[in-house]
């Protein structure tokens, strides 16, 4: 199989069509909370960037350009604790969703090969495998998996925090990831990818993340100073309302990514210069993240508190933009979906994010104050 004859799953986010007619029907409209999709402006100085440098007439750098790249390093120490990361390990990708889907292909994985990913999980992590020929494999313990010596794992995904749970891998979870596939690296004579989904890092709820920061693959305490293997991917939509940007990058063993951007230069895999260049200054402007993080938490407080009272559990949920929501007494997801259909709440069945899933319900924080005031108010009138 390859890029073009291998099966994909049909689009899960189509089968909840007939519950959103359900959902628009009711008497106030629809609140829509099933995707995650920004809603709040993007921010003044970004957009200024934006326009300042929108006279482009010539190709944007592939690689990204030497300032953007440099803000990325600054960034990773600066916000997630990783000093001295190597500019040239740094790469723009045209949000993280293509990265993810097309990493198993860049990597030149195909028959035989496997692709780990969390059990309960974004499923582009799966269609990126069966895209490239491999075989995705759901894990709830990639390292024991490594420990098993088949040889046949070579690309780990790790998403922390987790969409849709909000789940966050630990420095000694992490690191044991790590120390089992350049274990089994060595074993078996090739090299186990371990690449980590940190998407949602700067959006923390719980402690002891609040305090010390969501971990990032490329911590030292997790690689002891190697990042040979490792990938980085973070995007800017969530932290900085760029979706519609498509603001994304992948950083760490520079090998590994000087093996991307040779592919990428050869596919015209390139962010726009003026989204590089609106990159930049976003990443270098702490502002605006923390007046989005405090919209996110008031948001989050007041649907999770009006989901408890409407008899309802969060489970997870640590952090990102996601609540992981079951009733008392749990049912099947796609029963909650109809139940806060009937409320005109629409919401996404955990079953999209595999079996595992199958008792919750994906709730996104990503509406504006009043829908969020709406769906409160109807939860609790229920």
């Amino acid at each position: 199989m390859g890029l073009l004859t291998g099966a994909l799953p049909d689009f899960p986010w189509d089968t909840l069509t007939p519950f959103a007619q359900v959902a628009r029907a009711h008497e106030r409209g629809i609140v829509d909370f099933s995707v995650g999709t920004p809603v709040d402006p993007t921010p003044a100085v970004v957009r200024e960037a934006l326009v300042a440098a929108a006279d482009s007439p010539g190709y944007p750098q592939t690689h990204g350009t030497p300032a953007l790249r440099e803000a990325v390093v600054r960034w990773f120490a600066r916000r997630r604790g990783v000093a001295g990361l190597d500019p040239a390990g740094v790469l723009p990708t045209v949000g993280s969703k293509e990265l993810v889907g097309l990493l198993p292909s860049l990597l030149g994985l195909g028959a035989g090969d496997v692709v780990l990913h969390p059990a309960v999980a974004y499923p582009t992590y799966d269609v990126g495998a069966r895209l490239a020929g491999a075989s995705p494999q759901p894990c709830a313990d990639p390292a024991a998996r490594l420990a098993e010596g088949s040889g046949d794992v070579r690309l780990v995904w790790l998403n922390s925090p987790a969409n849709p749970h909000g789940a966050v891998l630990g420095v000694d979870e992490l690191a044991a990831v790590v120390a089992a596939a350049r274990e089994a690296a060595r074993r078996d004579g090739r090299p186990v990818v371990v690449a980590s989904d940190e998407c949602y890092a700067e959006l923390a709820w719980d402690e002891p993340w609040v305090r010390e920061g969501v971990p990032s693959i490329l911590d030292p305490r997790v690689t002891g100073g190697d990042v040979s293997d490792l990938l980085a991917v973070y995007s800017l939509s969530k932290q900085s309302n760029l979706a519609g940007y498509r603001a994304a990058f992948v950083a760490g063993d520079p090998a590994l990514v000087g093996r991307l951007l040779e592919t990428r230069k050869h596919i015209g895999m390139i962010v726009p210069g003026p989204v590089q260049a609106a990159m930049t200054v976003a990443l270098d402007d702490d502002e605006h993240v923390a007046q989005q993080r405090e919209r996110y938490r008031a948001r989050r407080v007041l649907l999770r508190a009006a989901l408890q009272d409407a008899g309802y559990v969060v489970d997870e949920s640590a952090a990102g933009l996601y609540l992981w929501v079951r009733p008392e007494g749990g049912q099947d997801c796609w029963q909650t979906v109809a139940d806060l259909a009937g409320l005109g709440i629409l919401v996404a069945p955990g079953s999209f994010y595999g079996p595992a899933g199958a008792g919750h319900v994906r709730v996104a924080l990503t509406g504006s104050d009043e829908l969020i005031a709406e769906a409160a108010a109807r939860l609790r009138g229920a």
